[in-house]
C-alpha cells in the first residue's frame, strides 16, 4: 500500500482565468496573490502541511509566470551574493521549502480532462491527487485520503457547500424567524475539487479537448467509481475580483481558515 506522502499533487494551472480577466491579462489566475504570495503558493502550502512535497503544476495560458516564479524562488526567499563579473551566486541563511516542483505544459488550448491525462501520464502508474489552482479550503488531506482507500474506487471528489452569495431568512408567518449573513450552507453539494485519482482514470479521457468534469467524471459516477468525500469545513475559490478581496481580507486579519502552516 502506498504511503499517504508519496501520492503526488497535481494542480491545474492551465486556464486563461476570463472571469477574472482584470488581474488574469497579465498573469495566470494562480499566480494572483494573496498576501503578497500566489493563491498556488497557498494551495501547496496546505498540502505540504500534510506531507506531500511534490507537486505537478500543469500549465498553460502565460505558464512562464510560473516557471520564472519557481525557477527565482529560493532568490526572492533567501539573502544571496551575486558577483557581477562572473555571475557567480551565493546563497546566504534563510529557510526554504523542500518541495520537487514539476512544471509541465500541457497546452495552451487543452481543457482540462487533456491535462488531467497529460499529468496521469507523466506520473506513471501511481495514485496521485489532484485539485485546482485557485481554490483554498481547510480539508484534512489525510482524512479524503483513508475515505478513498475505504471506498476502493477509482476517483475521490470533495463536495463542499458553496458560499451563498445573499443573506439567507427564515420565515415565522411574517416574521423573520432568523436571519443569517451569506451562511455557507442551502446551495446544494458541488465540486470542490481536491481529488484521490487511481492511475486507470486516464483510460476515462479521450483527447485534450476532454473536459474532466463532463464526461470522465459523469461515466466514473454512472459505473459507480466516483466516491465522495464531503467537507463541510471553509472552502472558497477564486473567480471574481470580489473573491480576491475576500481571501485578502481573510489573510489580512490573521483569519485564514485555510493556513494550516506554522
Amino acid at each position: 500500500m502506498q504511503e499517504d506522502t508519496q501520492y503526488p499533487v497535481v494542480i491545474l494551472c492551465g486556464g486563461m482565468g476570463t472571469r477574472l480577466s482584470e488581474l488574469t491579462e497579465i498573469r495566470p489566475k494562480p499566480m494572483v496573490e494573496i498576501g503578497g504570495q500566489p493563491v498556488l503558493w497557498h494551495i501547496m502550502k496546505t498540502y505540504a502541511a500534510y506531507g506531500f512535497k511534490e507537486f505537478v503544476l500543469a500549465l498553460g495560458y502565460k505558464s512562464e509566470f510560473i516557471k520564472d516564479y519557481f525557477i527565482n524562488y529560493r532568490c526572492r526567499s533567501q539573502n544571496l551574493t551575486i558577483r557581477l563579473g562572473t555571475g557567480e551566486m551565493t546563497l546566504h541563511d534563510g529557510e526554504c521549502e523542500d518541495w520537487t516542483v514539476h512544471l509541465l505544459d500541457t497546452g495552451l488550448q487543452t481543457q482540462t480532462g487533456g491535462r488531467v491525462k497529460r499529468a496521469a501520464r507523466f506520473i506513471g502508474n501511481r495514485p496521485f491527487l489532484l485539485t485546482y489552482g485557485d481554490g483554498v479550503c481547510n480539508l484534512n488531506i489525510l482524512d479524503l485520503i483513508a475515505l478513498h482507500r475505504r471506498q476502493g474506487k477509482l476517483a475521490t471528489v470533495t463536495a463542499v457547500r458553496p458560499p451563498a452569495r445573499f443573506g439567507g431568512i427564515s420565515f415565522n408567518g411574517e416574521l423573520v424567524a432568523s436571519f443569517e449573513e451569506k451562511p455557507q450552507i442551502g446551495e446544494g453539494w458541488i465540486n470542490g475539487g481536491y481529488f484521490v485519482l487511481e492511475p486507470a482514470i486516464a483510460d476515462y479521457i479521450q483527447e485534450d479537448r476532454t473536459i474532466w468534469e463532463r464526461d470522465p467524471m459523469e461515466q466514473l459516477a454512472r459505473e459507480g467509481q466516483l466516491s465522495a468525500y464531503r467537507h463541510d469545513g471553509f472552502w472558497q475559490c477564486m473567480d471574481t475580483l470580489r473573491d480576491v478581496q475576500l481571501l485578502e481580507a481573510l489573510w489580512q486579519k490573521g483569519e485564514a481558515p485555510w493556513k494550516n502552516w506554522g
